[in-house]
């Protein structure tokens, strides 16, 4: 398993920041290796909502599904799927004063199979996709 973790404070107010983010189809827009992410359930976002996420990494493309597993106040939680990687995002929120927010971003990837032979060098590849999560994400939500 490889496990990216980030801990990181951006000038918006935390309701400003939840909302934004349990949209998993905002994705694209601070999440470095996707390309692609739409919503794939009807109805309002919520537990059990979808999303279709088109990923490359290194010139590796990849697909999965997403699925929202906690939607609260303070943490959104999605788990991503595909035949060879399980993939869980996980934030959470904490107000830092009245107009900051600090978001823990926590990414887990579970290879199965052969694909788990690629774990030390998922490893270091997804360290620097963390890195840039956080200038990434924060330019967006700050510019909301």
């Amino acid at each position: 398993m490889v496990q990216v973790r980030r801990t990181f404070v951006v000038r918006k107010p935390i309701d400003v920041v939840v909302s934004y983010l349990r949209d998993f189809e905002h994705a694209e827009k601070w999440d470095p290796g996707t390309q692609k992410c739409v919503k794939s359930t009807p109805g309002d976002i919520g537990v059990g909502t979808e999303w279709h996420n088109e990923s490359k990494l290194f010139g590796i493309g990849t697909e999965l599904t997403y699925r929202m597993v906690e939607d609260s106040p303070h943490r959104v939680v999605f788990e991503g799927t595909n035949k060879t990687a399980k993939s869980v995002d996980d934030l959470s929120f904490t107000a830092s004063g009245s107009d900051s927010t600090e978001i823990t971003y926590v990414a887990d990837i579970t290879f199965n199979g052969v694909a788990k032979l690629a774990d030390p060098l998922a490893k270091l590849a997804f360290e620097r996709v963390g890195n840039e999560v956080v200038p990434t994400m924060t330019e967006v939500l700050e510019g909301l």
